[in-house]
């Protein structure tokens, strides 16, 4: 008699396309990056408002590959933009989809990964399970590190969460360790960049990677001037969206250089443009920058700093970086991202009652 197959779709939505897979177990089956033309989304004024569009395309790419639906078992997709959490995987409720599609608390691609794991579950069968695992807003952050310098506002723990745990504890396994007792720094280098400091399995100090807080990144300014920016803000004529617009998708690397691709800056320097170089430089100094501060927030007592994501490929940045903080300790460097593969054996555990499903209120 034929065992019956447990497959899992993973789902994980960014600005011009959705990365889709389908496992095995552990073992990756169907891979695929649905492009989303910037005629197809511009008819759409807020995120929220892609969902069908961009389920509709998922559910077409899978029914062309001939891929067996009834053997889905589980929907997990990328974790949103939420109230604060605890680090774990959350059976998709009213109460997340409810806080997803509101934007009370940020408005990032990110929000469509429940949203569109809840649809196309509901779409499979009823007994298929939708979850989240690690979204952005998990805070496991001391009391010191949520000071800024006034009480009306609050630094907040938005960071890769996902990928940055995934890697972590990867590293851990790799030195036959548990990631619960080591102290790191890790180092995601993507479209946002996020340095955290990982302190024993908790995450206690981590920049704000989402709309304005450290190094700047192929489309984030980072950390700004602040009475400038307070000035930009009353001069410039712009209103408060193309502000935000401008400091979440509009600095860094296509300000400086006029290209989101870190890829391509990185041929540049490779080309010696010297333009490149400067820009460039000056990123991964402020990365370095990040580093040093987390390193104090750790006490100078470090196991390693990990570099990871998709501009860890960069071998001139990585250089750049590796050269300023050597000395604090082991650097280790795991190019690209864990974050389809980490959802996926979050909810197989979860399917096989080996972990515990968190319930989000």
């Amino acid at each position: 008699m034929q065992l019956e197959r447990t497959l899992i779709l993973v789902i994980n939505p960014r600005a011009v396309y959705t990365r889709v897979a389908i496992y095995e177990n552990y073992n990756i089956l169907f891979l695929k990056d649905i492009q989303h033309p910037d005629q197809e989304l511009g008819r759409f004024s807020h995120i929220s408002e892609q969902l069908e569009y961009r389920k509709k395309k998922i559910l077409a790419e899978l029914e062309n590959n001939n891929l067996c639906m009834d053997c889905i078992k589980a929907v997990v997709g990328r974790g949103g933009l939420v109230k604060p959490v605890k680090s774990g995987i959350y059976k998709i409720s009213k109460a997340l989809i409810r806080d997803l599609k509101s934007s009370e608390y940020g408005e990032d691609f990110v929000d469509l990964g429940g949203l569109l794991a809840n649809e196309i579950a509901s779409e499979l069968k009823s007994e298929v399970k939708a979850f989240i695992v690690d979204p952005v807003t998990v805070d496991e952050f001391t009391e010191f590190a949520r000071f800024t310098g006034h009480p009306e506002f609050e630094r907040k723990s938005i960071f890769h969460t996902l990928n940055q745990k995934a890697i972590a504890r990867r590293h851990a396994k790799a030195l036959m360790r548990e990631y619960s007792d080591m102290k790191l720094i890790v180092v995601h280098l993507g479209s946002g960049i996020s340095v955290s400091a990982h302190d024993r399995g908790h995450v206690v100090d981590s920049n704000q990677v989402l709309d304005g807080d450290g190094p700047f990144s192929p489309e984030r300014t980072g950390s700004l001037p602040i009475g400038d920016v307070v000035r930009y803000c009353f001069n410039s004529g712009k209103t408060e969206t193309e502000v935000i617009n401008m400091l979440m998708h509009g600095g860094g690397l296509k300000a400086y250089l006029g290209t989101y691709s870190a890829l391509e800056v990185d041929a540049r320097v490779n080309h010696d443009d010297p333009e490149a170089i400067k820009v460039f430089g000056a990123m991964a100094y402020q990365v370095c920058k990040e580093i040093g501060s987390m390193y104090a927030v750790m006490e100078s007592e470090i196991d390693g700093i990990i570099i990871t994501g998709g501009i860890a490929n960069s071998r001139w940045f990585v250089n750049e970086i590796i050269k300023r903080v050597e000395k604090m300790g082991p650097v280790h460097v795991y190019p690209g991202v864990r974050e389809l593969d980490s959802m996926a054996q979050r909810a197989l555990e979860a399917l096989r009652d080996e972990v515990e499903v968190l319930e989000y209120k």
